[in-house]
């Protein structure tokens, strides 16, 4: 994704809502300040949402959203659902609909009281990873934004629908990210591998006049 020099403001800079002054003095002590200046000389993080992150969320079937309670205690949350779940509104919004799950609200009750919320996405298949900051709220009785949000093949009825509102967007390098690939992705062409086996073994068959392997392992015609 190419960088984006939009400023955050004729003073602070969009990366200054994760490189506080500790930071910052960390940064300097070892080595990388110099570096993440020139970055706050552009404008800082990404703030508009731009067709680069629209095609990598699309794609994604889960994500982390991360909140605190009043007392800054934070707490990591698994959103999943079908791809593109997490939807863009507008070049600064996104939203996704929030469905019933095991009663805590505990995402809920943090967001009554600090609005301050964070979304992490991952692509384990290409090694790819996005940090979102921005401050979320939860939309209640907002039929027309439910439908908008919800995609009518996914089983299960939303309570609501939660909008996080953009800040600042930055990408990780890939250095440690594990590549995983979805199951979902891989059945079809294992699917596709055996058939051929299968057919490969049949026509070695009729050629040799052996019968072709049971799935068990043997070579019994029965």
């Amino acid at each position: 994704m190419p960088e984006d020099s939009t400023a955050a403001g004729p003073t602070r800079p969009s990366s200054d809502v994760a490189f506080t002054a500790s930071v910052k003095a960390l940064q300097e002590q070892r080595g990388s300040r110099r570096r993440y200046q020139r970055l706050e000389a552009k404008g800082g993080f990404r703030q508009s949402i731009t067709p680069d992150l629209i095609a990598f969320l699309a794609e994604r079937n889960s994500f982390y959203l991360a909140t605190s309670n009043a007392e800054g205690q934070p707490y990591i949350q698994h959103r999943g659902g079908p791809k593109g779940f997490l939807s863009v509104l507008d070049e600064h919004t996104l939203g996704f609909a929030d469905f019933g799950g095991n009663q805590q609200f505990i995402t809920l009750g943090n967001l009554a009281d600090n609005p301050r919320a964070f979304i992490f996405a991952m692509d384990y298949a290409q090694r790819r990873r996005v940090k979102l900051w921005g401050r979320a709220r939860v939309v209640a009785d907002d039929p027309a934004l439910l439908e908008r949000l919800a995609d009518p093949a996914y089983p299960g009825k939303p309570e609501q629908a939660i909008l996080f509102a953009v800040e600042a967007w930055d990408i990780n390098c890939p250095q440690h990210i594990p590549q995983l690939v979805a199951i979902a992705d891989v059945l079809p062409v294992v699917e596709r591998l055996e058939a051929r086996i299968r057919e490969l073994e049949a026509m070695l068959a009729l050629r040799t006049g052996s019968a072709p392997n049971n799935p068990d392992g043997s070579n019994r015609s029965g």
